[in-house]
């Protein structure tokens, strides 16, 4: 498994998600208090936001442990953006360590994430090719492909899920994806919480810090943040 976070509001530096939180997604890198599979998320870590001066988001990946990157906290202190996304990785045993295979995946504007685990069958058939062979590479391209027909962020999450889950009874399939104006996830075996602050709304596998307003998402939720407010719709 592995535990991700997201961002939509007023800018914020990265950091906010990472390192300065008391359970940012550092501590949970080593120490998550709600992760159901696995102990460390040590696979590998990446982050993407949004810049004015490009089209595309600006993504970071790597397949150290987080904590291991001394170049980190300086560039999560000074990378800005209105939408963020980070990840740590907590790889599925037979997949691989690489940074392709590491979150998060992007395609045009979108930025993607995975917390959890599919049979290879099960997502073979979403689409022709992936960027790894990982279960997460697939499920993004499947995202992606119906992004690329005109589909909505939100609604090709839960088409994906729910066709993944369909052939597959045992995925956790908790997505998570942003294209710069909306922030989307989904909960389907495994943990998701939501904070609304006055400026913006978080979004993580599990709260940040001890703040008592965040709130659990139901599992089997499609779950979907704009400017305009937060939606959230059974699977």
């Amino acid at each position: 498994m592995c535990r991700h976070a997201a961002w939509l509001g007023a800018p914020r530096a990265l950091a906010s998600l990472i390192g300065e939180p008391e359970h940012g997604l550092l501590t949970q890198s080593y120490a998550p208090r709600m992760q159901r599979h696995g102990r460390v998320n040590a696979d590998g870590f990446g982050m993407g936001w949004y810049d004015p001066a490009r089209a595309e988001p600006v993504r970071y990946r790597r397949t150290i442990p987080i904590w291991s990157d001394a170049n980190l906290p300086a560039l999560a202190q000074v990378a800005r953006s209105g939408c963020l996304l980070a990840a740590v990785r907590s790889a599925t045993a037979g997949m691989p360590i690489e940074e392709t295979a590491t979150a998060p995946f992007t395609d045009g504007r979108h930025l993607l994430s995975l917390n959890g685990r599919a049979a290879r069958d099960a997502v073979r058939c979403l689409a022709a090719d992936a960027e790894s062979t990982c279960d997460a590479a697939w499920l993004a391209a499947g995202v992606f492909g119906l992004l690329q027909a005109g589909t909505s962020l939100g609604a090709a999450l839960a088409e994906t899920v729910t066709r993944t889950g369909g052939k597959d009874p045992e995925a956790r399939l908790n997505l998570l994806a942003c294209d710069g104006a909306t922030v989307a996830a989904t909960t389907w075996g495994d943990t998701l919480y939501l904070r609304a602050d006055p400026d913006g709304v978080l979004v993580a596998s599990e709260p940040l810090d001890d703040d008592p307003a965040w709130r659990p998402v139901p599992d089997r939720h499609l779950l979907v943040v704009t400017g305009d407010g937060v939606r959230a719709d059974p699977l």
